[in-house]
């Protein structure tokens, strides 16, 4: 009846009955003879004063005149205290006042994180990329991220995102297999239930252990685990990263291609090294991005409470990245809004019938899906 029904019969409940039932059921004082006159400070040993000579008390100048501890800084002036040393690295306790600017630290190494990854090679390739092409192409700066954007969409995450819902089709294929193996594990687990005396707890813990491995099964037959549809996120965020911070090291003041980046925009952002003060291109950038996350609600039918939360925190952030878009250069948010309308070009382009044939999808798909996306979304927010 099933494709793996026949290989798994005998192996559908490998329990291993019997070692699962038997496991289930089955500081140093100080030296005598010497006192001090001074508890010992936190990091620094106790200095008891008979241990010092009596020629260098006169030094000390009084231990009355120390004062309080925070001028603690001013102890690395009490000198050698005959021959004792530093008092173990008093010395250093004028670093002590250095403790008040932690706070810059934090600052500090977020500043040097940052520069670290605008310094990355992956930001040096792309920048090299976007000069070339503006190079090879003579195009004006405008133009010439608008091409490498399409270039770089087109022949990396094009071919990923295709490959993505390969793999999903054939999950999404496998859940009707899935579904009538289940009711027979169910089964065999209740008979075995009987026979061995299991409570519920065991029943379900044997029921959801075999059927990971039967899922596993069906995932390595049909190389299809639901992880590598997660390879385009891992490829073109770094990929979104890596640009965005070629074109904002391009735009700054001391580039070399900053003069040509200045003049080298069009329309409202003339400037592509300033941030674009009519709000044009974050607006734009917006609503592409809630349209995108729009198309992809309307695929599912009746979504959980997970998948709910996911879409409003994602409306949210398309929402943040217009006041983000309006601060960084014209360059970046340019590049950001053609990288978004490329992306839902593609996944118009992947909806066709024909695409569907030649990647040879499993799961069944519409004959008509842009009418019946135009359709759906005219139903839910025209209505």
């Amino acid at each position: 009846m099933l494709s793996v029904a026949g290989s798994l019969r005998t192996s559908v409940l490998q329990l291993p009955v019997r070692g699962v039932c038997s496991a289930t059921f089955n500081r140093k004082s100080s030296a005598p003879g010497h006192t001090c006159t001074a508890p010992p400070s936190a990091g620094c040993p106790a200095v008891c004063c008979h241990m010092l000579p009596v020629r260098t008390l006169s030094a000390v100048r009084g231990l009355s005149n120390v004062g309080t501890l925070s001028g603690a800084g001013t102890l690395s002036g009490v000198g050698t205290l005959s021959g004792v040393g530093r008092l173990s690295g008093v010395g250093t306790l004028s670093g002590v006042r250095r403790l008040s600017g932690g706070g810059h630290d934090d600052s500090a190494g977020a500043a040097g994180w940052y520069s670290s990854l605008s310094d990355s090679a992956p930001v040096h390739l792309s920048e090299h990329f976007l000069v070339s092409v503006q190079q090879m192409s003579g195009l004006p700066w405008w133009l010439s991220i608008v091409v490498a954007t399409l270039s770089v969409r087109t022949l990396i995450t094009l071919p990923l995102a295709a490959y993505q819902m390969v793999i999903i089709s054939k999950v999404e294929a496998l859940q009707a297999e899935i579904s009538e193996l289940a009711k027979r594990l169910r089964y065999e687990v209740s008979v075995r239930a009987r026979e061995r005396g299991w409570t519920e707890k065991e029943c379900r813990f044997q029921f959801k252990k075999n059927l990971r491995r039967i899922v596993s099964q069906l995932y390595v037959r049909d190389n299809c685990h639901p992880f590598k549809a997660s390879v385009l996120v891992w490829v073109q965020l770094p990929l979104w990263i890596s640009f965005s911070l070629a074109l904002r090291n391009l735009s700054l003041d001391q580039s070399a291609l900053h003069s040509d980046l200045a003049a080298g925009g069009a329309l409202w952002f003339s400037d592509l090294t300033s941030p674009d003060s009519t709000w044009i291109l974050p607006v734009c950038l917006g609503l592409i991005n809630l349209l995108i996350v729009e198309v992809f609600s309307l695929q599912r039918v009746n979504p959980s409470r997970l998948q709910k939360t996911v879409t409003n925190f994602i409306r949210a952030f398309s929402v943040l990245m217009i006041p983000i878009a309006a601060t960084v250069p014209s360059s970046m948010a340019l590049y950001w809004f053609t990288s978004s309308l490329v992306g839902f070009s593609h996944n118009l382009f992947l909806r066709s019938p024909t695409i569907h044939k030649i990647l040879k999808l499993r799961s069944h798909r519409s004959d008509s899906p842009y009418r019946d996306l135009l359709s759906a979304f005219i139903t839910k927010y025209c209505r």
